[in-house]
């Protein structure tokens, strides 16, 4: 087993660089698509397959799938190297891919779904760790604030993609569109990249994966059905809900024992790393569970119409590319990315304050699109900074588990954020009198409302319900910025070898 504190003997030339990179990032726009380009080809598949009661499974099951093998690759690529657990991530998406646009029925395009979910757990948290492998802390700001800027942008086309690819093909072709692009980014990636860090041992932690991973998704089946499937005090989330704490227990005693885990408890005992994952997941809490509600803000309390309240979003992922790509080309030449993040959770804040103002006092769009501007422009400023933040607290033994560890918890706490969001919406809306306007509709964790019954009269009980989604995520990013605080900065190191001890 090669040493954990072991350089990195393999440099990439500029060439290298340029090529993977172009790789990587078509596979970290199939990855961002498709989280979003469903979306609008959804009423076209309930309209040839049915089952319209089960239609937020579509979905759910994908993110089910891509969040809870995330940390998996990880530690995977660390022990296998890059390319091969690459090779794994895209051949099973694009068999996912291939086997939802056959579909026949809405079972099997769920259950094709989660199988194109296993391969997408490994898309956005592999490109990060390979752009860790091939440039040092120093050069790795650029790169990173492109992937994050890629994956802003993706976002928003996602939904624009699947309602033309529908329109002029069929919905299948949401699905096998991705055939030819994944094998570009395989050819282009298998072609030139190599394995630039050393590979440590090849055990593989069979109980540890299942037991996190049996763990992880009973945790996120509570929060997806809780409160739109099943009751939050009913028996079968209850269920769940114990299934996920024993599974938990037992991962962190088997971990305790076992040589080479899955998910090290060694990565908990640094500082860093805990606080750079706990400030992700509350970042991704507050920015989901209240950007969720956006559409409908716009919508019913506004007045816009679908196609408008879609074009009024776009100021937030804008804000997020800009503000990324701003950082990684200018902010990081200091050599330092704590600033940048404690500017940017600030900024974030404050425009988050002033949302929940400007929808509480029915302020015009003058005041809420700046804000959700600077929404962006904050947040741009956090996430790539956090991955150079962590990749460069960790040694080479740790980085590729510690990278995907990091966008596991980013996910989660997206999660968390829909469904306590839409849980709070519903509690406002119940408690102020407005239960008839409260009916789920598909959406992920039956977290959106059918407001089509709604009448002028109900408008100020929305705004306030909505506003109190903006509320709470005001105090959720406000925690974050001050949880960001106490979080270490360790100098961004030049070459590849272990990080100081005072990172571990």
């Amino acid at each position: 087993m090669t040493s954990p504190h072991t350089d990195t003997t393999v440099i990439p030339t500029e060439r290298e660089v340029r090529q993977v990179f172009i790789g990587l990032i078509i596979m970290l726009a199939l990855g961002a698509i498709d989280q979003s380009i469903v979306a609008t080809a959804l009423p076209r598949i309930v309209s040839d397959l049915g089952g319209i009661s089960h239609l937020s499974w579509v979905v759910t099951a994908y993110v089910l799938a891509s969040t809870a093998t995330m940390p998996l690759y990880g530690k995977l690529s660390d022990q296998y190297g890059r390319k091969p657990m690459v090779y794994v991530a895209v051949i099973t998406f694009l068999l996912g891919s291939v086997l939802s646009g056959a579909s026949r029925n809405l079972v099997e395009l769920i259950v094709f779904r989660a199988v194109q979910g296993l391969g997408a757990g490994g898309l956005v948290p592999l490109a990060q760790i390979i752009i860790g492998d091939m440039l040092t802390p120093t050069r790795r700001g650029r790169w990173q604030g492109v992937i994050a800027a890629i994956f802003a942008i993706c976002s928003v086309l996602g939904p624009l993609l699947g309602g033309v690819i529908t329109d002029l093909l069929s919905w299948h072709w949401i699905f096998y569109i991705n055939l030819p692009v994944g094998a570009v980014a395989m050819v282009m990636i298998g072609r030139a990249l190599r394995q630039y860090t050393p590979l440590h041992a090849r055990r593989i932690d069979y109980i540890g994966s299942v037991l996190m991973t049996v763990a992880t998704v009973a945790f996120l089946l509570v929060l997806t059905l809780g409160g739109s499937t099943w009751p939050w005090f009913s028996m079968p989330l209850g269920g769940m809900a114990i299934l996920a704490l024993v599974c938990g227990v037992l991962f962190v005693r088997h971990v305790q024992h076992e040589p080479e885990p899955v998910l090290p408890l060694g990565l908990f005992h640094n500082r860093l790393f805990v606080i750079a994952s706990s400030v992700m997941a509350m970042t991704f809490m507050g920015l989901m569970g209240a950007s969720l509600f956006f559409p409908l803000f716009f919508q019913l309390v506004m007045g816009a119409s679908p196609a408008k309240s879609g074009l009024l979003i776009g100021p937030l992922m804008i804000g997020m590319a800009a503000s990324s790509l701003f950082n990684g080309r200018v902010l990081l030449r200091a050599g330092r990315y704590k600033p940048a993040q404690i500017t940017g959770l600030a900024g974030a804040a404050l425009a988050f304050a002033v949302l929940t103002w400007g929808a509480a006092t029915s302020q015009s769009l003058a005041v809420i699109e700046p804000a959700i501007l600077a929404l962006g422009l904050g947040l741009g400023l956090v996430m790539p900074n956090m991955t150079i933040a962590v990749q460069n607290a960790l040694a080479p033994l740790h980085r590729g588990v510690g990278t995907a560890t990091l966008a596991f918890f980013r996910s989660l706490g997206g999660l968390i954020g829909v469904a306590g969001s839409g849980a709070i919406l519903a509690w406002q809306l119940r408690a102020h009198g407005g239960t008839a306007a409260v009916t789920p509709l598909p959406g992920e964790g039956g977290a959106t409302f059918d407001w089509s019954h709604a009448a002028s009269t109900a408008v100020p009980l929305y705004r306030h319900a909505i506003t109190t989604t903006f509320l709470v995520g005001t105090c959720v990013i406000a925690c974050a910025f001050l949880l960001i605080l106490l979080m270490p900065e360790l100098p961004l190191r030049d070459h590849h070898s272990a990080p100081a001890a005072a990172g571990d």
